[in-house]
């Protein structure tokens, strides 16, 4: 267990942090999904409110750019009745020197109960999780490529939802796997749930050998590791994080892995067709089949509101 899996429990089990879906366990991972599930409904009340968090604030304490994430997470706060404030790391006080630990000394005395880190360094997260006042929170918004639990989360979420019997279920993870924190965070989360048949696929150069220590199988071709799946989980092609040599142009890696209505055919007629967005169309996903029947990728976004509601209500709703 990694050392931000260790940390993010206390001594009873219960949630102090979010760091990473690792560790969790069946038992937790469970209550997240299920109390999320007691949060759809208020997402689609005309008034869209509850009290939980009424009195605390959140701080959105972004140094990586990422409208979609950002909003969900701020509109979970709002709608649990937080205060939130949003802060561009780019803009802020770091930017002139000040160190990470200083920013969050310095927010911490604003009487601050939690904070969303999202930051381009794997780690980040744990580090502000170690030096945080007791009873401040952390909750991993997105590091490096470490980990992205809240999508992890919402990923088997959304997969449990259409298909209850998430243990048994073939699910194939196909594209960038060597920078995809989201692919770490949800093998984690349904190795969780008991999902025993886990598939990475991608061209050698996008994934990493060492993800056979995770007990997932690799393939690297597109026919073998969807055949059958329940499931095909996509992911984005992060060519900020990645230099030439390992990507072949847009064109070649979607006639290799690319997804597209005569591929999909490889998994199962009724398989689930996922992506954490935001998606490059033509590249890893065509788009006849982007929104069509088999898709629930805008049920994803949807359904990140309820989780990050879920989470935020667990740590620091618990303890009104």
């Amino acid at each position: 267990m990694s050392g931000a899996a260790a940390i993010q429990l206390t001594e009873d089990g219960r949630l102090r942090h979010l760091l990473t879906t690792e560790g969790l366990g069946q038992a937790l991972t469970t209550e997240i999904l299920d109390t999320a599930e007691s949060f759809v409904p208020v997402t689609r009340n005309e008034v869209k409110k509850v009290p939980l968090l009424r009195g605390r604030t959140v701080v959105n304490l972004f140094f990586e750019a990422s409208t979609r994430t950002r909003s969900a997470f701020e509109l979970a706060a709002h709608r649990l009745s937080a205060d939130v404030l949003n802060i561009e790391g780019r803009s802020s006080s770091t930017t002139k020197g000040e160190t990470l630990l200083d920013t969050l000394k310095t927010l911490e005395s604003m009487h601050v109960d939690m904070f969303v880190i999202r930051h381009g360094e794997s780690g980040a997260a744990e580090f502000f999780a170690r030096h945080a006042a007791p009873g401040v929170a952390i909750l991993n918004g997105g590091d490096g490529r470490h980990a992205h639990p809240t999508q992890g989360l919402l990923d088997v979420f959304t997969i449990r939802r259409h298909k209850p019997n998430v243990a048994g279920l073939s699910v194939a993870i196909v594209g960038d796997v060597l920078h995809s924190r989201v692919a770490r965070s949800d093998i984690h989360a349904l190795q969780a749930l008991g999902t025993q048949d886990i598939r990475v696929v991608g061209p050698k150069t996008l994934v990493p050998p060492e993800l056979d220590a995770l007990g997932v199988s690799v393939h690297h071709d597109l026919r073998s590791g969807l055949a059958d799946a329940d499931v095909v989980m996509l992911l984005r092609l992060q060519r900020e994080r990645m230099s030439g040599h390992y990507l072949p142009p847009g064109s070649a890696f979607h006639r290799g892995f690319g997804l597209n209505e005569q591929t999909l055919c490889y998994a199962k007629p009724d398989a689930l067709l996922m992506h954490p967005g935001p998606i490059n169309r033509g590249v890893e996903i065509a788009a006849p089949v982007a929104y069509g029947e088999q898709s629930v990728i805008l049920e994803q976004v949807s359904h990140g509101v309820a989780i990050r509601m879920a989470v935020m209500a667990m740590i620091i709703g618990a303890h009104r």
